[in-house]
């Protein structure tokens, strides 16, 4: 397995971990997953979720190809904060078609420019480097799961059903430069947004979607 403890950095300069089950060199046409956790610091319910997927990963041996952000955000993760360490929202920063300047709140900020983020970066350059098949996201907000592009369906049914969350073609609100835009909206790649009971116990996360995490990386498609 691959890992890399500074495979990028944040804003504020602090590393970014990346896991995977090959050098994402060598990913490149293996149609892998991709799955990150902690877009948004204030939401460790998703950092939680990620991280308990990579140990199922690490023991468990996959037949598909992977690659795991633990926490994207480690500048807000730090800090409690949403946004990350220049106060940008960065499931608005990504550089897709819909991304806008403006903002009703500080907490959505989605930057000064389209991808200004070198966190948004970071993942866009990954997404152009290994070609992921899907993306799965984890947040917390209101329980459910979403996912934007039809052929993500299976595997979303797969968390829906392990976690007995709502399933849904979409958020509920308009999310402009967010990951799906960018995923789905532009590059046609299914994006599947977990979002976890915010302010849930660590200890009752991983039970609920354990089914369905192995269910998605025993399966292929």
């Amino acid at each position: 397995m691959f890992h890399d403890k500074r495979w990028s950095l944040s804003a504020l300069g602090n590393p970014i971990e990346l896991h995977a089950s090959q050098a994402p060199a060598s990913l490149k046409g293996e149609n892998p997953i991709l799955l990150m956790g902690g877009v948004h610091g204030d939401e460790p319910e998703g950092v939680w979720l990620a991280r308990s997927t990579l140990t199922l990963l690490q023991k468990e041996k996959s037949p598909l190809p992977w690659a795991l952000i633990p926490c994207l955000n480690v500048d807000g993760f730090a800090k409690g904060t949403r946004v990350n360490g220049r106060g940008v929202d960065l499931n608005r920063n990504y550089p897709a078609k819909s991304w806008a300047p403006s903002f009703e709140k500080e907490r959505y900020h989605p930057g000064p420019s389209a991808g200004s983020e070198p966190e948004t970066q970071a993942v866009v350059r990954l997404i152009e480097e290994i070609q992921p098949r899907m993306i799965i996201h984890c947040h917390s907000w209101k329980p459910c799961i979403v996912f934007s592009g039809e052929p993500g369906r299976p595997e979303a049914e797969m968390l829906a059903r392990s976690s007995g969350y709502a399933l849904q073609p979409e958020i509920g609100y308009p999310t402009p430069g967010a990951l799906s835009q960018f995923g789905w909206a532009d590059r046609g790649i299914p994006v599947i947004c977990i979002e976890e009971e915010a302010g849930a116990k660590e200890a009752d996360v991983w039970p609920r979607f354990a089914e369905g995490m192995r269910e998605i990386f025993k399966t292929r498609p």
